[in-house]
């Protein structure tokens, strides 16, 4: 299953799980479901963590007050960093005492086994891919440089290069480091908007009074 359709950890109580992913999602759920049940974290690399809070303040009250939130970093990340583990303490520990554990990523499914880089292999009841999201524009498809090859949009700042009346707000890393958050999305809309508005008015005729 993928961590989407995740809700409450009273499901799998008693059985073995596996969660998929090293970022903020897969490491909460491990931890919660490590609560109810034998849990492993399965990554690629070890699970890197920033602090939650600093100096007594939200590490997003010190992004916002140094403007490293709005910093229009975008464009110069060609591969945008993966994002810390943000903890106050609690995941680091609980990772630590081994529940949830954390294994290096399996090497083969079959069936309802899993065979561990070790050469191990045992039965899961669950597993769960915390593996995050990625855009999904198929009705784009067809409007030529609106996309690129692996389907994601091409875009400069969240502007279509190709179709200048095309746009695209709330995707990772589209102008700096909170677009694809709350707190950045409605201010590249808000851009975004104006852009395409002032597009509108060179390219559309004022009508006849």
């Amino acid at each position: 299953m993928h961590a989407a359709d995740h809700h409450s950890p009273t499901p799998f109580a008693g059985q073995r799980v596996v969660v998929v992913g090293a970022g903020n999602s897969a490491v909460q759920i491990a931890a919660e479901l490590a609560r109810e049940s034998r849990t492993s974290l399965a990554t690629r690399a070890p699970v890197t963590f920033a602090r939650q809070h600093l100096l007594g303040r939200d590490l997003h009250f010190w992004l916002t007050r140094t403007g490293l939130d709005a910093a229009p970093l975008g464009r110069f990340l060609m591969t945008p960093p993966a994002p810390p583990v943000l903890d106050d303490g609690r995941y680091r520990a609980a990772l630590g005492a081994g529940a949830p554990d954390r294994r290096p990523m399996f090497t083969r499914l079959t069936g309802d086994r899993v065979t561990w880089a070790d050469g191990t292999t045992e039965r899961l009841d669950t597993l769960i891919l915390a593996t995050g999201y990625r855009p999904h524009l198929p009705y784009l498809a067809g409007l030529d440089g609106a996309l690129d090859p692996a389907g994601h949009p091409r875009h400069r700042g969240g502007a279509s290069p190709a179709h200048p009346g095309l746009a695209f707000a709330g995707l990772e890393w589209q102008r700096s480091l909170s677009s694809n958050t709350l707190r950045g999305v409605g201010r590249d809309a808000a851009r975004t908007a104006r852009r395409l508005a002032a597009h509108l008015a060179r390219s559309c005729p004022p009508l006849p009074s």
